[in-house]
């Protein structure tokens, strides 16, 4: 069923003695604010989850496939769309795979919008080798930010092997590999998002994954475990459905409306229970619903 709704969501969630988001430019620390000390998880983190959910749980199947996954090769999905389409054998066939191929270009795009969640989700720039042309994705999300500045812990660690006999023998067989590891003691961040009914119809997401959409932001943190990010957690997904297609508030407006803080007395949060959550529902836009996926 096609989405006849706008939708704007806040997304809530925590780590504890964990990396929720390391930066390869800074050694992998966590992601921070140089200005205010609010940590950071960059939108592509987050989506890397929700991908990951859905490819676990519908097996990589169409409709369900993911176009941006490890060790994919795109330029290989682009052809299967021109193999799959009436006319593309005879594309590929030619001397000029880059060429645009005319209207080709679009039944590529819609054949990779039918298959993968990913590219009618989140959207995608199909144009390297062969072109299966661009899509703007109808589901957006900000970077993450922490509720209170972060401390990025750093650990020394210590490995009982070597990976190679010379490094035994410079060691005289003691066999010790040093490393380092960073956390985030605590920090409870918030990230918003945004649903376009006009988009999703282009690329044809659905109620159906909308649904998805919002379970995978629920459950994306309880399968996507390492050493590396302790525990994390989804903490509260907060949705403003609207009653129109272009909508009926503005999303500033409605995220206001949500407001975690730290209780009085806490100087150091360690636990979600540290910090309230207020949701203010008073003087609602009638034709705005919130729907409460996790509170």
């Amino acid at each position: 069923m096609a989405l006849n709704n706008r939708y704007d969501f806040v997304l809530l969630f925590d780590v504890r003695d964990g990396n929720p988001n390391g930066d390869p430019d800074a050694g992998n620390l966590p992601r921070v604010d140089a200005e205010t000390g609010r940590g950071l998880v960059t939108d592509v983190s987050l989506k890397r989850k929700v991908r990951n959910f859905v490819g676990l749980i519908k097996g990589e199947q169409p409709p369900f496939e993911i176009y941006v996954k490890e060790k994919a090769i795109l330029n290989k999905q682009h052809e299967r769309a021109y193999q799959a389409i009436p006319g593309g054998i005879e594309i590929l066939a030619g001397d000029d795979k880059k060429r645009k191929g005319g209207d080709k270009v679009s039944e590529a795009r819609n054949w990779m919008c039918q298959n993968f969640f990913d590219v009618r989700t989140f959207g995608a720039v199909m144009s390297t080798g062969i072109n299966c042309g661009q899509v703007r994705g109808p589901v957006q999300l900000t970077f993450a930010r922490s509720i209170d500045p972060i401390v990025a812990q750093e650990h020394s660690i210590t490995r009982m092997a070597v990976a190679t006999e010379a490094e035994a023998e410079k060691q005289g067989g003691d066999n010790r590999t040093m490393g380092r590891k960073f956390t985030v003691p605590y920090g409870l961040y918030v990230a918003h998002g945004f649903v376009s009914a006009h988009l999703a119809n282009q690329t044809g997401f659905n109620e159906d994954d909308l649904e998805l959409l919002w379970q995978s932001l629920v459950n994306m943190f309880e399968h996507d475990r390492s050493a590396a990010r302790g525990e994390m957690a989804t903490r509260g997904l907060y949705v403003f459905k609207h009653d129109s297609q272009l909508g009926n508030a503005p999303a500033y407006s409605l995220f206001d409306r949500i407001q975690p803080k730290l209780k009085d007395g806490i100087v150091i949060p360690r636990n979600f229970s540290d910090y309230s959550v207020t949701v203010d529902e008073t003087n609602m836009p009638s034709s705005v619903q919130l729907l409460r996926r996790v509170d």
